[in-house]
């Protein structure tokens, strides 16, 4: 066998019932001999409860706050009553007999103390991924692989940023130390994602959607040969399929591609995804467990252009933008500091940032600490607000070389109102800001001049050309 492992990664939906726990079961015994190590996600919707449960908890009101996770925990024991012979189905009735009483005590003490919600809630919430994992573990096991459940806190070390922890150097190492004796024992490792703890022990996670990150990281350890995301779409599509019905597959994506539609709105890879796979050079292939003999998406270092330049629209929906007018700009220096400075005291990020000579216009998606923020900025100048704005980027090698795509993308739209246009910051994106209540109309446009032979607006024939 190869000393190089594959990591599948299982998202929710891949394990939301009885028949999704058989069809990844099919996926992983068909690629048993290319030395797979499985990450899971917790089973569909139960991180929600137990988020939901935190904050009841942190109300006052433990004994609620354990109830809303009922309905979670019988879904895991009808799946276990399914799937399992009775020796098996006891055992993992008794690990969610456990959760559940180390969970009710967490409640407890966060209805006594909310202070300590940040460090408990994490604790709680990784009882998703630490019941998934046990349960595909067993699964395994019960249909004839040699499966071994692994706590993912062993092998992924971050810092104490509850929530949203960041990785450490160690993370290699105990990756490492703790999966490579299995697979020379040529048994299937099964880790939760999303999950890790501190150098002191404390559990952490990596923020929603990091299951994928710990396949990465996984990945980069054990020098993995290809880091698979099976989720319930085939690959990464040309547009958002709940928009654009006639979105498609695309076949290859560079790194950069990726990373650009993961940020900018593709639900189906995480954006944190791809650093590691590109430090180590490892493909990402992007798989549907509902149909897996579909090719999906490869990610690799290096595509080429499509031939219509354009490969995918992506788009995030909820932007605000804050556009900051100041006649200091003109002709000084410092200005755009002290403005970045306020952001990040304030913890924000921004998405997309347009400059003129006397104004600076920014887009945040997360406005917690907005009213915060614009009491700073008036100190810099005037604060003007547009919330329920849409971000549209359009994706694709060879954008920015690319004669007129600029015209041709926005003549699709000239009636529709666009600010904040960001073109050749990145070689493969063109991003620009639309009205909300607009952004459905713009995409289904421009998908249907770029992907879909039938429109009749005449960019498809210009940007073939």
């Amino acid at each position: 066998m190869s000393p190089h492992p594959i990591i599948m990664k299982f998202g929710g939906t891949s394990v939301e019932d009885a028949n999704a726990f058989r069809n990844v079961t099919t996926i992983v015994s068909s690629a048993i001999a290319t030395r797979p190590v499985v990450v899971v996600s917790a089973i569909g919707g139960f991180t929600n409860q137990l988020l939901a449960s935190v904050e009841t908890a942190v109300d006052g009101d433990a004994r609620a706050a354990t109830r809303l996770l009922e309905d979670g925990f019988q879904r895991h024991l009808a799946i276990a009553n399914e799937l399992f012979a009775d020796a098996a189905r006891r055992a993992f009735e008794s690990a969610v007999l456990d959760a559940r009483r180390e969970i009710r005590q967490l409640h407890k003490i966060i209805a006594a103390h909310p202070v300590t919600a940040p460090p408990l809630q994490d604790e709680i919430v990784a009882y998703g991924e630490h019941l998934s994992s046990q349960l595909l573990a067993a699964v395994l096991e019960e249909n004839g692989l040699a499966a071994q459940y692994v706590d993912a806190r062993r092998c992924i070390t971050t810092d104490g940023n509850y929530g949203s922890a960041t990785p450490l150097p160690q993370t290699a190492e105990a990756t490492e130390a703790e999966v490579r004796p299995l697979l020379a024992s040529a048994k299937v490792p099964v880790l939760g994602g999303f999950i890790g703890s501190t150098t002191s022990g404390v559990t952490t996670t990596l923020g929603r959607g990091g299951s994928d990150y710990t396949a990465a990281l996984a990945g980069a350890a054990l020098g993995a040969r290809e880091i698979q995301i099976w989720t319930d779409v085939s690959g990464v599509l040309t547009a958002d399929p709940r928009i654009v019905s006639e979105a498609r597959t695309i076949p290859l994506l560079s790194y950069q591609e990726a990373a650009e539609l993961a940020y900018f709105g593709a639900k189906v890879l995480h954006p944190k995804t791809i650093q590691p796979a590109i430090d180590k050079s490892i493909p990402v292939r992007v798989c549907n467990s509902r149909a897996p003999r579909e090719a999906g998406t490869l990610i690799v270092s290096e595509s080429e252009a499509a031939p219509q330049t354009v490969k995918a629209i992506a788009h995030k929906h909820g932007i605000t933008t804050v556009q900051v007018t100041s006649a200091r700009m003109l002709g000084a220096y410092g200005f755009l500091r002290a403005l970045f400075e306020v952001f990040d005291r304030h913890r924000t990020a921004v998405d997309v940032v347009t400059t003129s000579e006397v104004s600076v216009s920014l887009s945040i998606d997360d406005t917690g600490a907005l009213s915060e923020l614009i009491s700073d900025l008036e100190q810099l100048g005037t604060v003007e607000v547009e919330k329920r704005r849409t971000i549209i980027s359009v994706i694709g090698e060879g954008l920015r070389n690319t004669p007129g795509i600029a015209a041709r993308v926005f003549s699709v739209i000239s009636d529709i109102n666009v600010s904040m246009i960001s073109v050749g910051a990145s070689s493969v994106n063109l991003t620009f800001m639309v009205d909300e209540a607009q952004a459905k109309e713009a995409i289904v446009r421009l998908h249907g001049a770029c992907f879909e032979e039938s429109t009749p607006a005449g960019m498809a024939r210009e940007v073939s050309a």
